[in-house]
């Protein structure tokens, strides 16, 4: 059963929707601690933690009709949304520190067939790639290139993130199609 909303949270939504920096300023004031310690508790690191908070309420004052306080209380909205940010955060750093585990002890004699076949499976990818339709394309771009989140892909390319992770499934089942005619097996 959904609560009503406070009277506070409807005036502030409100006012943050008719672009009143009054209003961004008292939500921040109010309510920049709790999503701070929310992203320190999800990433451990501080400049993270900040970073999060500062992304949270410019992603508030940019879109703030996204914001409904008939569902769920401001406070509690944006602690969500500072916790999934964390939980990418989090992602994105061990994905980074597992490429970086991986290039420090990998073998450190490459056979030169093995740089050949490298090459040749990179060159094939890239082309694979540049063939996708442009919204495919831009979403692996910045997924497997830039390393984003799907959420991220989808704020980024503003679309919504089912459209997002449709466009990514997508492209990359015709990438593997194209490599296996090809002949690049995995």
């Amino acid at each position: 059963m959904r609560s009503l909303p406070t009277a506070d949270d409807v005036r502030l939504r409100d006012g943050l929707v008719a672009g009143s920096e009054d209003s961004l300023a008292e939500v921040y004031d109010t309510y920049s601690p709790i999503v701070y310690g929310m992203a320190l508790h999800m990433t451990r690191d501080r400049g993270a933690a900040e970073d999060i908070t500062q992304e949270v309420f410019v992603d508030l004052w940019q879109r703030p009709e996204r914001f409904d306080p008939h569902r769920a209380p401001l406070g509690g909205w944006l602690s969500m949304i500072a916790r999934r940010r964390g939980i990418d955060w989090v992602r994105r750093r061990r994905t980074q520190e597992n490429a970086l585990l991986a290039g420090a002890y990998g073998e450190p004699d490459h056979h030169v067939e093995d740089a050949a076949l490298v090459s040749v499976t990179y060159t094939h990818v890239r082309r694979a790639v540049a063939a996708l339709p442009a919204p495919h394309r831009q979403a692996v771009l910045l997924a497997y290139y830039d390393g984003l989140t799907y959420r991220e892909v989808a704020r980024t390319l503003n679309i919504p993130e089912s459209t997002a992770k449709w466009r990514l499934r997508n492209a990359l089942h015709r990438i593997g199609e194209r490599l296996t005619a090809e002949g690049i097996h995995p």
